[in-house]
C-alpha cells in the first residue's frame, strides 16, 4: 500500500497515475473538498483528517504502508518534514514529488522569502493602495494582521467554501473585499479582476504554470503592476522527483536521476 500526501492537483493526478500502475493507494487530503475531487476506485483509500507527526506514524503503521509519496503543497513544509522524519523512524522509502518552478521574465517581479517579507514588500509597492492576495486562505491571517498593511485595502481571492468564508469573516474581511471563486483563471479574467479592484500590487506564490503563476504575471504585466512572489520553502528532501515516471521507478527500487 502506497501512501500519497496529496495537497494539489498534481497530487491527485499522481494518485490516479499510481492506480493505473497497479498500486493500492491511500491518499491523504486536507479537506472534504479535496476528497470530492478524487476518483472512485476499488484500490483507493482516502483520508481527509489532518495528521500530525504522531498520527501520521500511527496511520502508516496501522495501514501497513510500504512507501510514502509526498505530493503535498509546496508551501506545506511541516507536512514534508514530518513525513521524512516518520519514514526514517519506520525505515520506509520516502520520495518527494514536486513540479519544477518556471522562470518568468517580468521586470516588476519582487521575490519574498516568506509571508512576512511579502507583506512588507506589498505595502511598499502598494503605497496605501489595494493589495490583491492570491496566496490562499491559510496565509490570510499574516497579511490581515501585519502592521505594514493596516492602511491598505486587502482583496483576498479564495475558494468559495463555507469554512474559508467563515475564516475570512473572522479576520474582518467584508464581502466587498473577497473574491470567492474556483480557478483556473485566464489572463483576461485576472486582468479584469485586478482592474476592477483598482489593484496596486499582486501577491502570489511560486505555483508554476499549473498553479496559474504565468497567467497572473501576464495579467499584471499588461497593467504594469508589481508582483510579489513568495519563494517556496527550502527543504533538503531525502529523495526528489519531478515527473510521475521517476516516482514509479523509485517505488520499484530504481534510482532517481
Amino acid at each position: 500500500m502506497i501512501f500519497v500526501a496529496a495537497g494539489t492537483q498534481d497530487g491527485r493526478e499522481l494518485t490516479e497515475y499510481l492506480l493505473t500502475q497497479g498500486y493500492d493507494v491511500t491518499v491523504s487530503v486536507v479537506s472534504d473538498y479535496g476528497k470530492s475531487l478524487l476518483p472512485k476506485h476499488e484500490r483507493l483509500t482516502v483520508n481527509a483528517e489532518p495528521l500530525d507527526k504522531g498520527q501520521l506514524k500511527e496511520y502508516l503503521t496501522r495501514h501497513a504502508i510500504t512507501a510514502v509519496v509526498d505530493a503535498s503543497h509546496p508551501y506545506a513544509a511541516q507536512i514534508s518534514a514530518n513525513a521524512m522524519d516518520v519514514c526514517r523512524e519506520l525505515n520506509l522509502p520516502y520520495i518527494r514529488y514536486e513540479r519544477p518552478g518556471e522562470p518568468i521574465a517580468y521586470d516588476k517581479i519582487y521575490a519574498a522569502e516568506n509571508y512576512g517579507q511579502a507583506a512588507e514588500l506589498a505595502a511598499q509597492y502598494a503605497d496605501g493602495g489595494t493589495v490583491f492576495l492570491t496566496t490562499g486562505s491559510r496565509s490570510l491571517p499574516i497579511f490581515c494582521r501585519h502592521p505594514a498593511l493596516q492602511n491598505n485595502r486587502l482583496i483576498a481571492r479564495v475558494l468559495p467554501t463555507s469554512d474559508v468564508m467563515t475564516a475570512c469573516e473572522k479576520l474582518g474581511l467584508s464581502p466587498k473585499n473577497i473574491v470567492a471563486v474556483q480557478g483556473p483563471f485566464s489572463v483576461d479574467l485576472n486582468r479584469a479582476l485586478f482592474s476592477a479592484y483598482e489593484t496596486k500590487v499582486v501577491v502570489t506564490k511560486d505555483t508554476a504554470r499549473l498553479g496559474g503563476l504565468d497567467t497572473k504575471i501576464a495579467a499584471a504585466a499588461a497593467l504594469s503592476l508589481p508582483v510579489v512572489v513568495i519563494a517556496r520553502p527550502r527543504l533538503a528532501y531525502d529523495n526528489m522527483a519531478t515527473d510521475f515516471k521517476a516516482v514509479a521507478k523509485f517505488l520499484l527500487g530504481g534510482e532517481i536521476r
